[in-house]
């Protein structure tokens, strides 16, 4: 099995650092008159915003560690590489578009849309089915992450609709889908160098020798 380089550890490491720590200091700087329940991302990232810049930032740099990471993740099965690569080229193109200070934008949304759709779905497509996958590859964790991506996206669709609680929805799902590279690749990581046993614990055939002896 291709081993994973080191580098892809720091690249999907920083991408739940960079998000989280973008929409926060976006919205401290934006002041009480954003509510982070009720509020998206976007807002905080729209011409004009107190935090423009830093979330701005924070999106292209969150685009730019999953195309790395997808470079790095090699035992990965392909169309799951390029569904997370073209995720973060999604992510950086919700950066180079960013929308008005009031009323919509259909080139933003478009590119939030198909970001949030292919990390959805690079877990699944990324699956190794041989039972010697490292654990993050294998079909249920797969699945199963998933499956949660699409339940906490409909979760924001139906909070967006009703005019619930979609900041929290949107939060919640996109801190996930940037968490996940990372737990993939620690993972694989793990899987190529499993712990060795201790140098001071006799092996088997050491311990039959002392028997016979």
């Amino acid at each position: 099995m291709r081993s994973v380089p080191r580098w892809a550890l720091l690249s999907s490491g920083c991408a739940p650092v960079v998000l989280i720590g973008g929409w926060t200091i976006a919205a401290l700087l934006e002041g009480p008159a954003y509510d982070p329940a009720t509020q998206t991302i976007s807002v905080l990232a729209a011409y004009g915003a107190a935090g423009f810049w830093v979330m701005t930032g924070a999106l292209a740099a969150l685009g730019v560690c999953h195309m790395i990471t997808a470079l790095g993740l090699r035992p990965a099965a392909l169309p799951g590489r390029l569904a997370l690569g073209a995720g973060g080229a999604a992510a950086f193109a919700v950066a180079l578009v960013p929308p008005p200070s009031s009323g919509g934008s259909l080139r933003h949304g478009s590119a939030a849309a198909v970001g949030f759709a292919l990390l959805a779905v690079w877990p699944v497509l990324a699956a190794d089915r041989r039972r010697a996958a490292p654990w993050g590859l294998r079909p249920v964790p797969s699945l199963t992450a998933t499956a949660l991506m699409l339940v906490t996206a409909a979760w924001f669709m139906i909070e967006m609709h009703q005019g619930g609680a979609y900041g929290v929805a949107e939060r919640l799902v996109t801190a996930f889908q940037s968490l996940w590279p990372c737990v993939v690749v620690a993972s694989c990581l793990r899987h190529s160098h499993p712990e060795e046993p201790s140098p001071q614990e006799p092996n088997r055939a050491e311990r039959r020798r002392g028997g016979a002896a």
